[in-house]
């Protein structure tokens, strides 16, 4: 018989529940990171079209 896995193995369910919720929360700050960054982008393209706007009159 085998013996059970380890804490540092990979396999215990302490390490299976830390790899999940390492990539639960890259998921849920990647989809934060995106959203804030999208907004960052709209909001510098208005300023800018302002800008534009400004400069024509």
């Amino acid at each position: 018989m085998t013996p059970p896995p380890g804490p540092y193995s990979g396999a215990s369910t302490l390490a299976l529940v830390a790899r999940a919720s390492a990539f639960t929360f890259g998921v849920v700050y990647g989809g934060i990171k995106l959203k804030v960054l999208k907004a960052k982008a709209k909001t510098k393209a208005k300023a800018q079209k302002k800008a534009e706007a400004k400069d024509h009159h």
